[in-house]
């Protein structure tokens, strides 16, 4: 760079000074030619200073420690005991001197000239210091149930990017294998009774080259009831892609994205720490139950959609895009909006089922599907309300579907063929033959219809292309719909809830378990409010199926 900007000015200072030039065995060279060689000359040695001459490497060196100990812990504090979820810090128990590692790389040089005949610049070489530490730290008395999140510096911390070990302060641990190898066998005490974390060769880099102030999320359980539970519900049921085990990122703007299932720093996707955390914290559970909502439009059965939904009208994802029901985000419900804000998640898309029912497997756990209604009814909504009020219910239990008006309500078409008619039109026709499986995708061919039938078969297919699962129910709490009657004691819904049974089995096979699960106050069987005094138990055709495998309230 010197010889370029000292040749430009030396041709400039030779012009004004020998404006004629000189004359050399018979020839004239201008005054700005001889300016230029003479600045050329003086910046080449300006260049060489600064970078050395050709074939030199010059070393640039980063910042290095020169003390390689690490802080001390305070001797003699007291160790807590906690019981519940807490927040803590810890104490260095164990560590060993930092381990510097040296870094070099070589950047740039060449063999061409410069201007004015100098060298070019040469090559640089880097040598960087990066600094790593073992170290032990006592968080409380043990025995623990785990640990939640953890922070570094106050910052969230993904501990599945650092080797480390937790021990959870049982009474028969042995001592930590990286101690023992560094102290010698014998020599090393196993702090049975305290949970502590080793962490292996840990970074320090991000850390500004020490040991960050570590912060822990600890729970204990205050008995041993954790260890009871056998079975458990996921939720929330909603979520384009809250079942993902891989993350899924929002693509917007030129490259920018947005990590649409990541929201914790426990690593991975929050599919995946809740299942650790599942592990963790109840470890016998051996069922688990998925939860996959579609959306209802409606109280009144003959005018109920029963729809797969999307949170906003245009989404692109990335490595998943948004399908469920056979259709993509054009073809799907809009969620409505509260306080300007989708009012539910949308529905699990289709891939992030089949998966999460793969991952559950793998897990060694057993899986129930649950297809289960969402009722998406807004505020200020104008729908006909079958119970006789203005309007519907805001966001209403899906156990008031009923047919219109409601039973017990003036010109209500109960205990009349209207009724069923109102009841077939929710329930629909679609076929299981209607539905066809390429690879992991389901496609529906039936009618263009969107009904409760459309929506159980289509999940049991999906539950058939993970694999299988080992339970499925029929649907849940429709109360509503299972006290409509189209005659004086025949319930047309829970005739379609024994053919929904047999064509599931089908579908899965003999060894699904299949049951519905009804409301509690189903289990005084029906009893209409009409003067009558009658009962009926009404669920008693479907708990008797033979494809029905248990009685559900």
């Amino acid at each position: 760079m010197a010889t370029l900007a000292l040749s430009v000015a030396g041709a400039a200072v030779g012009s004004t000074l020998l404006p004629t030039g000189i004359s050399v065995l018979g020839a004239t060279i201008s005054g700005a030619a001889i300016g230029a060689q003479v600045g050329a000359l003086a910046g080449s040695y300006v260049d060489q200073a600064l970078f050395g001459t050709s074939g030199e490497t010059r070393t640039v060196e980063g910042p290095r420690l020169h003390d390689l100990h690490v802080t001390a812990s305070s001797e003699g504090a007291a160790i807590p005991r906690i019981f519940g979820r807490v927040r803590l810090g810890g104490q260095v128990i164990w560590a060993t001197d930092f381990e510097e590692e040296v870094v070099r790389s070589t950047e740039g040089g060449g063999s061409g000239k410069g201007l004015g005949g100098a060298s070019s610049a040469p090559a640089i070489e880097r040598i960087e210091y990066r600094y790593y530490a073992n170290v032990a730290i006592a968080i409380c008395e043990g025995e623990i149930t785990g640990l939640g999140r953890v922070w570094a510096d106050g910052a969230e911390l993904d501990l599945t990017g650092y080797v480390h070990r937790l021990r959870k302060g049982r009474e028969n641990h042995a001592p930590d294998q990286l101690i023992e190898a560094h102290e010698g066998a014998g020599a090393v005490p196993a702090y049975r009774g305290v949970a502590y974390i080793v962490f292996e060769r840990l970074s320090l880099a991000e850390f500004g080259n020490r040991i960050p102030q570590f912060s822990f999320e600890v729970h204990r359980a205050v008995d041993n009831f954790n260890e009871s539970v056998r079975s458990i519900v996921l939720i929330p049921g909603s979520g384009e892609f809250v079942y993902a085990p891989e993350p899924v990122n929002l693509k917007f703007g030129i490259g920018g994205s947005l990590a649409e299932n990541v929201h914790t720093g426990q690593g991975g996707s929050d599919w995946n720490v809740a299942i650790n955390q599942l592990e963790e914290e109840l470890p016998n559970v051996n069922n688990v139950s998925l939860v996959v909502s579609w959306f209802g439009t409606d109280l009144r059965a003959g005018n109920c959609l029963i729809r797969p939904g999307v949170e906003v009208e245009s989404k692109s994802t990335e490595p998943q895009t948004w399908r469920a029901g056979g259709v993509g985000r054009a073809g799907a419900h809009l969620v409505s909006e509260r306080l300007g804000r989708p009012a539910y998640g949308g529905t699990p898309s289709d891939q992030s089922v089949i998966d999460a029912i793969r991952d559950l497997k793998s897990h060694g756990l057993k899986v129930t599907i649950t297809p289960f209604i969402l009722m998406d009814v807004p505020a200020n909504n104008t729908l006909p309300d079958p119970y006789g009020a203005a309007s519907q219910a805001v966001y209403p239990w899906r156990g008031r579907i009923t047919c219109n008006p409601a039973p017990g309500e003036p010109g209500s078409p109960d205990k009349t063929a209207a009724a069923g008619a109102q009841v077939a039109s929710f329930v629909g026709t679609a076929s299981r033959n209607d539905f066809a499986v390429d690879g992991d995708t389901v496609t529906y061919t039936g009618p263009a219809e969107w009904s409760y039938r459309r929506m159980v078969l289509h999940q049991a297919h999906l539950a058939a292309t993970a694999g299988g699962v080992d339970a499925f129910l029929l649907g849940t709490e429709l109360r509503g719909l299972t006290w409509v009657r189209d005659g004086a004691a025949s319930y047309p819904f829970v005739t379609a809830l024994r053919q929904l049974a047999t064509d599931v089995k089908f579908i899965l096979g003999t060894a699904t378990k299949v049951s519905y699960a009804a409301d509690w106050t189903e289990y005084f069987g029906h009893q209409p409010q009409d003067g009558t005094g009658d009962v009926y138990f009404h669920l008693d055709p479907l708990w008797s199926s033979p494809n029905v495998d248990a009685v559900g309230i």
